[in-house]
Formats: structure tokens, C-alpha cells, sequence
């Protein structure tokens, strides 16, 4: 690659992204010319990809989280399919789920090696839609409920970092919430109604830094997976928990799993809904109606 742009979020991982980058920085010029960027505010990445594939860029990295590779792919896919740059993601944030489903390993230093040895292949990305007419596209995961409670809540835990940080906020979110909007969801495939605690919908099969919500999801296959969890007690809240962590919770009849190419879905209270691990709609809002649907092949990674 001749031109590659490296866009970093100095703040992922609660600040320990910045320091994780320079130490490979020497690594990084050994193995081809790259050109720095730094964020200094929220979805600056967004306008910093552009601007990248703007300027013939043929690779550009998100270095951080899984909020700086969803602001990459978003500024990305604002290029028309000829003119978009290969993208990959260094892994620098707590989560890292992206990187993990595209197959990036989780160590920066080697994860920068794959990317440059790496051969590029088509993923998917999919779109999420609101009632008020806003779109914008991601790559890994859109969590409706009990996870962006989750999210929310683990942004306080900052002396602690990766997967202990969403263990600790799930812990406490299941202590503290319980109650659960009743919704509808319509697919392609199924439809149904009912008090749900939880829906995530996938392209990749991991979230929270660890949690295998969806196993058996895939970036390549032109299909979108969820996992639904009914509203069940707090003392069935504990028993999936490791379930969840193992992958292993589609067995209980407390939980809906399926495949999809679209879905929408219509709730009778505001929705708490994360995108790729950012939070889109929280306390406070009124979001009530939402789609997602899948863009089969949409985007060149390097993997």
C-alpha cells in the first residue's frame, strides 16, 4: 500500500489508547510510510475517513475502539463503492469487538503485522434507520435495552479496563433495572411480540469485550443474527449471565435467536439503543421505532 492513513482516538480504552500507540509507532514506519491522525472530539473520524479516501488514500486504519472503527467505516462508506478506501482496525479500545469479528488480533503490535501482510476481502456492513429519518451504517453490533444500560453504566468504572469493566456494569444493571418495554419485531423471516429485556442484533458474534451474545453470526455472510432475552427475573438474569459469556445461552427458552436480512421493530416505551458500543439513544430520549438491514459485501478489510 503506497498511502495509508492511521486515525487514531487518543481517548479509547478511558485514555490508554494514546500511550498504546506510540509504542508501536516505531513498528509502524518499519512497516510501510503511514500518515498519523489524532481525534480531538466525538465522530471527528467520521469526516477524517472521508477526507482520507478523498485524498487517494487506498488503506485507512481506525486505531482505538469499536466507537472509532463505527465512525471510520461511517465516513468510509460516504464514498462511492469505486473510490473507498480498504479498511482496518487497530485494536486500542476496552471492547474491541469489530476487530475480533473481522479476525484482527487483539495485541496492537501484531494486529499492525496482519494488517499490513494481510490480504483485503469483502465484509458486510449494515444500516440502522430511526423514526425520524436518520440512518448511518455499522459493523458489529445495534443492542436494544439491557446492554446499552449496560454501556452507560460502565463508563463509571474507570479504574478498571477491558472485559472486567462491562462485567462489573452488567452485575450492577441486573441489580438495578429490571423493568422491560414491550415490543414488536418484524423480520424477514419471523415476527413477534413481546416483554423483552434484551435484543441485539449482529453482524459479528461478540460485544461487551467478550460477551458471545450471537456465536454463530458471521461479517461475510450476508446475514444479520440476533438474540433476544424475555423479560425473566433477576435470579434467571444470573443464571444466563455465563451463558452468555460462553455463547452457550440458545438453549433456554427465555431466549429467541435467528438470521435475518432486515428488521424492524416498534416499542411501547423510549428504546435504550447502542450502535457498534456507542450509545444512540439513552435516558431521556424517545425513541420509539427503529430498522436495520444488512448491506451484503459492502466493504474491503484488510484481515
Amino acid at each position: 500500500m503506497n498511502k495509508v492513513k492511521l486515525i487514531i482516538n487518543p481517548h479509547a480504552n478511558l485514555g490508554r489508547a494514546r500511550q498504546a500507540a506510540e509504542e508501536i509507532r516505531m513498528l509502524a514506519e518499519e512497516l510501510g510510510p503511514v500518515d498519523w491522525e489524532w481525534t480531538e472530539r466525538p465522530t471527528q473520524a467520521i469526516e477524517m475517513a472521508f477526507q482520507a479516501a478523498q485524498a487517494g488514500y487506498e488503506l485507512v486504519i481506525a486505531g482505538g475502539g469499536d466507537g472509532t472503527a463505527h465512525e471510520v467505516l461511517n465516513g468510509l462508506m460516504r464514498v462511492p463503492e469505486q473510490d473507498r478506501p480498504i479498511f482496518s482496525v487497530l485494536p486500542l479500545g476496552s471492547g474491541n469487538d469489530f476487530s475480533y469479528g473481522i479476525g484482527i488480533n487483539h495485541q496492537p503490535s501484531e494486529a499492525l503485522r496482519q494488517i499490513f501482510h494481510g490480504q483485503p476481502s469483502c465484509i458486510d456492513i449494515a444500516r440502522f434507520s430511526d423514526d425520524t429519518g436518520h440512518s448511518e451504517y455499522w459493523g458489529n453490533a445495534v443492542g436494544i435495552g439491557f446492554d446499552t444500560v449496560v454501556t452507560l453504566r460502565s463508563r463509571r468504572f474507570t479504574m478498571f479496563s477491558g472485559f472486567a469493566i462491562y462485567l462489573l456494569a452488567v452485575i450492577q444493571t441486573i441489580i438495578l433495572d429490571n423493568d422491560s418495554p414491550a415490543i414488536q419485531v418484524e423480520t424477514d423471516q419471523e415476527s413477534w411480540s413481546q416483554k423483552t429485556i434484551l435484543l441485539v442484533i449482529c453482524n459479528g458474534g461478540r460485544e461487551g469485550g467478550g460477551f458471545k451474545i450471537s456465536p454463530q453470526a458471521k461479517v461475510d455472510d450476508g446475514m444479520l443474527n440476533y438474540a433476544s432475552i424475555r423479560q425473566v427475573s433477576r435470579p434467571m438474569m444470573f443464571r444466563l449471565l455465563p451463558e452468555v459469556m460462553n455463547g452457550t445461552h440458545g438453549r433456554f427458552e427465555q431466549v429467541r435467536m435467528g438470521e435475518c436480512h432486515r428488521l424492524n421493530l416498534q416499542s411501547d416505551r423510549p428504546l435504550y439503543v447502542h450502535i457498534d458500543g456507542e450509545i444512540y439513544s439513552g435516558f431521556g430520549s424517545n425513541l420509539r421505532r427503529l430498522s436495520v438491514e444488512i448491506l451484503p459485501g459492502a466493504l474491503q478489510v484488510m484481515r
